[in-house]
């Protein structure tokens, strides 16, 4: 039998101040402690002040009865609904000018960004022109020109600008025609899964083009997809389906879809001052890809529009999305300034909550809560497709 030599013992760690473990772990304490009594301390303070005053707290209220109106939303919404109801009228409200603002700005800022690398002398200057301009005049200056160009400069109904048939503009917004009938569930799901098709073909086409280097024609078949689905949905229903156009009577229009002017306003404001942003941060996301690219890419024969979409812009992607990250957040967040033009968001409803219930610190607390989940949630999808597209180091 062999002998087998004892294991050595580790020796015993003594607490020291020299210790780099035990200082972090002393200092994450006495930092967590300071912030949960700064913590206590506040609402300990605030409960005492209110409950001095007779200030009722709590989010009870959210049960009663609103009686104001507002102005637009995106449900169903009268003054005989809750606080609760109106408060996510105004949630609606924030997430769809945010999201059209994000569509928006992304698309017009990418064509700012390429146009300013452009090589056309007169499209570079006037792109470079258009950014510097639109990040250096405040936001809510934007919002009021905008807002007053609308209500101010456009003409009244009878007089409205008639660019194209069933578009109406005037001080009172813009008019649009509007699909009705009993098939538009149809062809919405069919449009739903025609965006559907359309992310599972990419994906394809991507992965075929990795194994034989072919290109699939993705635009055409996009194209062809969204009009087809829908069609297919209103053929299979057998509903009706008909266009509703605006129609001028009396005073104002009738039929039809309405913008209003204050969304009209906040819209136009948050595009044009967000896209700047966006083309400089597509505009360097371009500029870091290695000038070896482009050379490369013109070796094969690959004409500008092709470089640039098959070439370069999956690669500057990698560089854009971070930044582009806290463009969305801004966006959302610039949104609040809604309040300033008379657009019902979140901010406009919760101040007319508050006002009539006294209730201003549950109503702050709701317009916190509101800004940082949709924040949080654009967080988390950016850094899910920033991993995405990420190089995997081999």
């Amino acid at each position: 039998m062999t002998n087998k030599k004892p294991l050595p013992r580790s020796p015993k760690r003594r607490l020291s101040w020299n210790d780099p473990g035990l200082r972090s772990l002393i200092y994450q304490v006495l930092v967590l402690s300071i912030v949960g009594l700064g913590v206590w301390y506040l609402v300990s303070n605030t409960l005492h002040n209110l409950a001095v005053r007779n200030i009722s707290t709590g989010f009870g209220f959210l049960d009663r009865e609103a009686g104001f109106a507002i102005g637009e939303s995106v449900v169903d919404y009268t003054p005989a609904d809750t606080y609760g109801r109106a408060i996510w009228v105004g949630i609606l409200n924030t997430l769809r000018v945010s999201v059209a603002g994000i569509i928006a700005a992304t698309l017009f800022g990418t064509v700012l960004g390429i146009a300013r690398l452009s090589k056309n002398w007169l499209v570079s200057r006037v792109a470079s022109a258009y950014i510097e301009i639109m990040r250096n005049i405040p936001l809510l200056l934007q919002l009021f020109f905008w807002y007053a160009i609308i209500t101010e400069v456009m003409p009244g109904p009878r007089d409205a600008l008639h660019p194209m048939p069933g578009v109406f503009i005037s001080n009172r917004g813009l008019k649009l025609p509007s699909v009705q009938g009993d098939a538009l569930d149809w062809v919405m799901g069919g449009l739903a899964l025609a965006i559907l098709a359309i992310l599972v073909l990419g994906h394809w086409a991507k992965k075929r083009q990795e194994a034989t280097g072919n290109i699939f024609p993705l635009g055409r078949a996009a194209v062809a997809l969204i009009i087809a689905f829908p069609v297919a949905g209103w053929l299979v229903s057998g509903a009706s389906l008909t266009l509703e156009m605006p129609v001028l009577k009396g005073f104002n229009f009738s039929g039809g879809i309405t913008m209003s002017p204050e969304f009209a306003a906040l819209l136009a404001g948050l595009i044009i001052y967000t896209s700047a942003f966006v083309a400089e941060v597509v505009r360097s996301g371009i500029q870091s890809v290695n000038a070896g690219q482009w050379e490369a890419a013109e070796a094969i024969g690959l004409s500008r529009s092709r470089m640039l979409r098959l070439v370069i812009l999956p690669q500057a992607l990698r560089v854009i999305v971070p930044p582009m990250t806290s463009q969305y957040l801004n966006l959302t967040k610039n949104s609040s300034l809604a309040v300033a033009i008379g657009y019902p968001d979140i901010v406009s409803v919760v101040n007319t909550t508050l006002n009539q219930t006294g209730q201003a610190i549950e109503g702050i607390l709701i317009i916190m809560a509101a800004y940082l989940t949709v924040s949080l949630s654009i967080s988390v999808f950016m850094n899910w497709y920033n991993k995405r597209i990420a190089l995997v180091e081999r």
